[in-house]
């Protein structure tokens, strides 16, 4: 334990460094215009895989973009470890709202962060989180103390729906062959109270689009007549949920699991603050699904939100028009048991039936993934929370998340493994926001715990 704190706090400035470096690189997926800006951090994934100690790497060509594949095979007869992570991120829009530009890191400390936090895109989601495993493997090599085998899988897809993961994993089961999924794309309740996520959310993603008149029309000489797509579109969305925020698609409650009492109970041992959950949010009051608290609003309930809306003339000045179409992107987040294909049927043919004649709809789905969840009482889970409680002094609470990550039933479904899902991110990190960050002392943390979790693992799995 003290040979790996001390390795961290030699090496801490550089592995800083290497981080910066890489989220200087905008490996935005969902934008063509950072196309090789994506395929040169996957090369420099790999070298960084490479340098840590991986006997073999190499760039996986996909019907998108490559996927890294890196091995360390010490004993056959040893577990292997699966690792898996992403190094493409979200777009860095609006960026009049970020403090400091998206692509160029800096060190700031914050309240929570008196350390310092680096802010940058991806810098949690998921650059910072990956690159802790990349670390942790380079500290196990260079000192002798990697105790099994590990395999990396690190895409170039996860914020655009990881498509090509899918068919990269269906034809390399054998190269992906595993006793265990680790991730760390997700967060924890604090730096003082540590927690292992349990469940993740599924999700459908939609766009819609109304369409009225064959062109854009003069409001002055067409207002009042003629359909407004914008106007209609907005009613549409208001009618999607009731006065109690219950979302009022036929049949999309049918399969929801409902948590006993007693589960719930557990649930809100969790440490949670209101006031502070507000404070941090800047808002007066929270808002959600009558009939539940905010920790189960965000996890346990399906949810349906608008990510983006547009339509019309949004450029300076005025342009009294009506236009011809108007459009929106929504996500529907999804619990366990709700599958995302029917989900997404369910919302198509509901939201073009409240639609007026007087326009016409087109749902175009984007893409989905089903629900998860873990349980607590395999090895892999006591792995990690053993794991936790030796670099952090406490045992982690057990949290479902609010969050998806729809390849994790993928891979229990293709490779026959669980997924352990160990964050170190707060959920005041801005993931998907501007001024996105992640705190040095939860990016070093991460790389004293995960070495712990190979020794936990491999012990419990000899046993």
């Amino acid at each position: 334990m003290n040979d790996l704190k001390n390795y961290i706090e030699n090496h801490k400035d550089r592995f800083i460094n290497e981080l910066i470096e890489l989220l200087k690189i905008p490996s935005v997926s969902a934008d063509p215009a950072f196309n090789q800006d994506v395929l040169n951090t996957a090369e420099v994934v790999k070298e960084s895989l490479v340098k840590a100690g991986c006997d073999h790497v190499e760039i996986c060509e996909t019907p998108g973009y490559p996927i890294v594949y890196g091995e360390k095979i010490i004993d056959p007869s040893l577990p292997t470890v699966l690792v898996y992570g992403h190094y493409d991120v979200q777009p860095a829009d609006p960026l009049h709202l970020w403090d400091s530009p998206a692509f160029e890191p800096i060190i700031k400390k914050t309240e929570l962060h008196p350390e310092g936090a680096i802010f940058a895109r991806g810098a949690c989601d998921d650059k910072g989180q990956m690159y802790m495993h990349v670390k942790a493997l380079e500290y196990m090599t260079e000192t002798g103390n990697l105790p099994c085998n590990v395999k990396f899988m690190i895409e170039g897809e996860e914020e655009v729906g990881s498509e090509s993961l899918g068919w990269f994993v269906k034809r390399n089961q054998e190269k992906l062959a595993n006793d265990v999924i680790l991730i760390s794309d997700t967060g924890m309740i604090s730096n003082t109270q540590p927690s292992i996520t349990t469940g993740l959310r599924g999700l459908s993603y939609v766009e819609v689009e109304v369409t009225g008149p064959n062109r854009d029309l003069h409001s002055g000489l067409y207002g009042g007549a003629v359909a407004n797509p914008i106007n209609i579109l907005t009613k549409m969305i208001a009618s999607l949920h009731d006065e109690n925020n219950h979302i009022t698609i036929p049949g999309f409650y049918d399969k929801v699991e409902d948590l006993t009492r007693e589960e719930r109970d557990e649930m809100a041992k969790a440490p949670f603050s209101l006031e502070a959950y507000k404070n941090a949010l800047d808002i007066e009051e929270v808002y959600g699904e009558k009939g539940y608290t905010t920790n189960e609003r965000n996890s346990i309930r399906p949810t349906l939100d608008v990510n983006g809306i547009w339509g019309g003339y949004t450029g300076e000045g005025a342009k009294t028009v009506i236009a011809s179409k108007a459009y929106a992107k929504i996500s529907m987040r999804l619990v366990p048991n709700q599958d995302w294909n029917e989900i997404t049927e369910l919302f198509t043919k509901h939201f073009k039936s409240i639609a007026p004649k007087s326009v016409k709809v087109k749902v175009s789905p984007h893409h989905g993934g089903q629900g998860y969840v873990t349980p607590i009482d395999n090895i892999g889970y006591q792995a990690a929370s053993m794991a936790y409680k030796d670099t952090f002094g406490v045992t982690p609470i057990p949290q479902r998340s609010g969050g998806s990550i729809p390849i994790v039933s993928l891979f229990e479904d293709e490779l026959k493994s669980k997924t352990i899902l160990m964050g170190f991110g707060l959920d005041s990190d801005a993931i998907h926001s501007p001024n996105e960050h992640f705190g040095i002392f939860n990016y070093l943390k991460g790389i004293e715990t995960i070495p712990l979790f190979y020794k936990h693992f491999t012990n419990l799995y000899q046993k």
